[in-house]
Formats: C-alpha cells, sequence, structure tokens
C-alpha cells in the first residue's frame, strides 16, 4: 500500500496516482514519521502536532480512500482478507503481524460510531509496538492472539448480517428447532471465565494460521475440511523448528545434553495431554500415530485378552471407520459379536435401545463422542454409566471432540480415551490413548522392541511399567512435542472461547425445521 503523503498545504480527497511519482516531496523518513501519525491518530481523536510535519486536512481517519482501504468483515467461514501492510517505520514483517505485543482492547471514545474495520482498532497498538520494538526478540514468532480487538466489531457486523443488534440470547430454546442439542441446550456450552480468557478474536486467530495467506486459484484459501485435519498455528510450526534446531535426539537412551532435551520435551508433552483430557496422572497417556491406531492397540491388546467367543461388541451408527474395522476384525478372530446403537432421524443415539442392547455378555461399547459426518454430539456421560452397570468397559473416541469442547476422561468415567493430533492443531502422526492405569497395567503389550523393556535375555523378557511397554522403538518425538505445543495454543485461547464461538455461529445458522 502507498501511503499518500500530505503536502504544506493540504491533502486532497483523493489522489489518482502514486506519491513516488511527484518530485520535490518530504524524504523516506518524513513519510515513516507521517505514516505513525496517521496510524497514531484513532477516530475522534486530534493527530499529536509536530513543528516538522505539514499539517493534514481534507482527510478523517476512518474514511476510505486510497490512503487506507476499507476492509470489509469477512462472511462467516472465510479466510481474513489480506492485512493492511504495516509501514516500513515499524520493520515488522507482515506475517509477524499477529505476533506483536498488543495492548488492551481499545474502545471507540463515546459519541463516535463502533468500526466494522478492526484494523482501525489496533493503531494504537501498532504505535506501541513501534515504540518498544525490542519486545519482539530475534523475530521471532510469539503468539499473542488474545489482546488484539476485533470482537466488539465482529459483533457488530454479525448483528447487521442477521438484522440484529445485540446477539441472540444464549439460554431459551429456539423454537421449532427441537432435538438438536446445540439449539435446545445452549447452556451446556459454557462461557469462558473473562479473567483468565478475554474474548476470542476471530481476525487475530486467521492470523495466527500462515496457510489462511495461501491463495487456490487465485483466490484465498477457504479451510472447511477441519473434520479431515486442522491447519497448524505459526506457534506449533516454529515449535517444531526448535526441536530440529536445538533438542533433536533419540529419548530414555542416553546421558548426553540433547538426550535430556529430547526427553524432558516428549514427557512435557505427555504431561500436558494428561492435563488437557483431565487424567489423574501423564502415566495413563500413550503416544501412537493417531486415533486409528489408539483403537487398534486397544483391540489388539485389551480386546485378545477379555473379549471371546459369544461376547458381544456394541459400537453406534455414527462411527467413523476406525471405529468399526478393528471390532469387526476382533469379532471374527475370536467369534465375538457387533452389536449397533441406533440413531433417529436426526442423528440422535436412542438411549433406550441401546439401553436395551446391553447385557451380561457385552464386554465393550465403543462410541464417538462427536461425529466426523454429522458433528451429533453424544451423550457419552450416559453411555459410560449404563455400559458400567452391564459390567462392560468403554471406549471413547474423541478424534472429532478435543478440538471443540472441554473433555474431562474421569468426569465422564471413560476405560479409554483416543483422539489424534492433527485434528486439533498439531502435526500429523501423532495420538493418544488414555487407559485408567489399573486396565493399563493388566493389559499385555502390543509391540515388541527397544524402549518397552527393562531386561532381555534369550529365555525371557521384562517388559517396562506403562506406558512405555506400550511404546516400543524410536516413537515420533518431534510431533509429539508439536501436540504439546498445540495444546498450549488451544489452553491460550480458551476451550470454552472456543466452544462458545462457535456455538453463536450455529445459532446464526438456518435449520431444518423439527
Amino acid at each position: 500500500m502507498n501511503m499518500l503523503t500530505p503536502t504544506a498545504d493540504s491533502l486532497p480527497d483523493a489522489l489518482p496516482f502514486s506519491v513516488a511519482a511527484i518530485p520535490g516531496l518530504p524524504d523516506e523518513s518524513a513519510l515513516a514519521r507521517l505514516a505513525g501519525e496517521l496510524f497514531r491518530a484513532l477516530p475522534g481523536r486530534e493527530a499529536p502536532s509536530s513543528p516538522s510535519a505539514p499539517a493534514v486536512s481534507g482527510l478523517a481517519i476512518g474514511e476510505p480512500g486510497p490512503a487506507l482501504q476499507s476492509l470489509a468483515a469477512p462472511a462467516i467461514g472465510q479466510p481474513a482478507v489480506d492485512a493492511v501492510p504495516v509501514p516500513p517505520e515499524f520493520g515488522v514483517p507482515e506475517a509477524y503481524a499477529a505476533a506483536l505485543p498488543m495492548t488492551a482492547p481499545i474502545s471507540a471514545p463515546a459519541g463516535v460510531p463502533g468500526s466494522p474495520y478492526y484494523f482501525l482498532g489496533e493503531a494504537a497498538a501498532l504505535s506501541s509496538a513501534h515504540q518498544a520494538p525490542t519486545a519482539v526478540a530475534d523475530n521471532h514468532v510469539v503468539a499473542h492472539p488474545f489482546k488484539l480487538p476485533g470482537e466488539a466489531a465482529l459483533r457488530r457486523v454479525l448483528d447487521e448480517l442477521a438484522g440484529e443488534r445485540s446477539p441472540p440470547p444464549a439460554a431459551p430454546p429456539v423454537p421449532g428447532h427441537g432435538g438438536y442439542y446445540f439449539i435446545d441446550q445452549p447452556a451446556s456450552v459454557p462461557r469462558a471465565d473473562a479473567a483468565r480468557f478475554p474474548a476470542f478474536d476471530v481476525q487475530a486467530v486467521r492470523r495466527d494460521f500462515p496457510i489462511l495467506a495461501e491463495r487456490v486459484n487465485g483466490k484465498p484459501l477457504v479451510w472447511f475440511d477441519n473434520a479431515a485435519t486442522t491447519q497448524k498455528p505459526q506457534a506449533v510450526i516454529d515449535r517444531l523448528v526448535q526441536f530440529y534446531q536445538h533438542e533433536n535426539s533419540n529419548i530414555h537412551r542416553a546421558a548426553h545434553e540433547l538426550a535430556a532435551r529430547s526427553t524432558d520435551a516428549y514427557e512435557a508433552a505427555r504431561s500436558k495431554v494428561a492435563h488437557f483430557l483431565g487424567a489423574s496422572s501423564a502415566e495413563e497417556i500413550i503416544f501412537v500415530r493417531g486415533a486409528t491406531e489408539a483403537i487398534n492397540l486397544v483391540a489388539k491388546t485389551w480386546g485378545r485378552q477379555n473379549i471371546g467367543e459369544g461376547d458381544e461388541i456394541v459400537v453406534s451408527l455414527l462411527e467413523h471407520h476406525a471405529n468399526i474395522v478393528p471390532w469387526q476384525q476382533l469379532a471374527k478372530e475370536s467369534g465375538a459379536h457387533i452389536r449397533v446403537i441406533p440413531v433417529d432421524d436426526k442423528g440422535q443415539i436412542l438411549l433406550q435401545e441401546y439401553q436395551r442392547l446391553l447385557n451380561d455378555r457385552t464386554k465393550l461399547v465403543a462410541i464417538s463422542q462427536v461425529s466426523n459426518a454429522l458433528g451429533t454430539v453424544t451423550p457419552v456421560k450416559e453411555i459410560v454409566e449404563l455400559a458400567h452397570r452391564a459390567g462392560a468397559r468403554v471406549l471413547v473416541d474423541g478424534a472429532q471432540s478435543v478440538s471443540h469442547m472441554r473433555v474431562d476422561v474421569q468426569a465422564i468415567d471413560a476405560d479409554f480415551f483416543v483422539f489424534s493430533g492433527h485434528k486439533v492443531f498439531a502435526p500429523t502422526g501423532i495420538g493418544v490413548v488414555y487407559g485408567k492405569r489399573d486396565i493399563l497395567e493388566d493389559t499385555p503389550p502390543w509391540q515388541g522392541g527397544g524402549n518397552m523393556i527393562a531386561d532381555v535375555t534369550f529365555e525371557r523378557t521384562l517388559y517396562q511399567g506403562v506406558p512405555a511397554r506400550f511404546e516400543a522403538g524410536t516413537g515420533n518425538i518431534a510431533d509429539a512435542v508439536g501436540l504439546g505445543a498445540a495444546i498450549d495454543y488451544v489452553a491460550r485461547i480458551g476451550i470454552e472461547n472456543i466452544a462458545r464461538y462457535e456455538h453463536d455461529l450455529l445459532l446464526r445458522l438456518p435449520l431444518p425445521e423439527g
């Protein structure tokens, strides 16, 4: 963007040419200074005067014009429009704009109409970043997306699009949409603790993902395929680079410095996952390649040990193939039977029918917490409770839930819980099995090799305790560390903020009458 530089006389309302072509204008330092003054002048304020700067007339900050083009708020689900480039004065590349340390959100002065253009609210923050450039060391991205303004402006634009002036009420159910959990039970989506998590800022979050600046077939990338895999924020990308540049080594096997760094990073990621899921101990967390391998691990270890001929495995009609095929294989091998929980025409689990399926032959219930195809949120707590009454164990597939809602494996009392890292902003090739400690200790290992053994002779092998006994060979160390960084990123935003924002968007969508 060419900054239009005012002359000593006046600044026309619009100039159809670039100032670079005009001889006799101020030098580059004066242009930079004037640009700074422009960005520091918020709507409703007087621009600070400078004895050496020409007077500015004929242009009010916030008016569209060639000097500062308006950015229309993006439509729901669309990526952010290309951000207004930061003038060279600020010394920060465009891609790193989201990483600048920002001040608290700026409210428009009284009497000044709110603007839907989020970048106007960032003027003071950009100015403060200019005054203290040492806050960003070595141009290393440290995302601070939650301090950027934009929530209020986004709300106003969404309200205008919906023909409203305030967000829809969260508590009362919406008539005519019975049966949809997200309409009839909005209280089930908690509000984030405002003291811990600032308001969700969609513009700042978009800028955290460098791939959203990509253009496909000449148009900005729009990514609606998060159920298949999520894109990666800069914080995760940077953490992988840091690992390979400064920590790369095998783990648990050497006494040198890099082995210590790598081991610490890997085990720290395990602890982060345990906290993220509400597990009682990091030793209940096993790293695998993804949810598919996680389910196969349970089927081929605990399943082979505990499910035999005539036993029954219960799954729902909503399941992903990864939560069907391993159980079919086990049933064919063991002589067990698969029973299927039906759903109604809105994709909701029929709990009464499920209860009729349970009997003393039921050994395992495998259920998705959120359907990858329909988005149905299943009542896993009730499903687990009914299964336990029948004496069965329960595996919960959380591949589609962990990035959208708070998960507490102890609260739902799941025996096993699995998910894939790449569904929650982490790299591909890393996933998790959570298992109750007492169950894991009674479960035989699946694969044999290094790392999972305590001692080996040609006559016998002694295995490590949990979780190491289930992690044979060299694991996916770097991507486990990347998963830890992704969990940190979600924690900084606040999972309740994510859930509430998604819920509010759903309330704005037209739904079929019930």
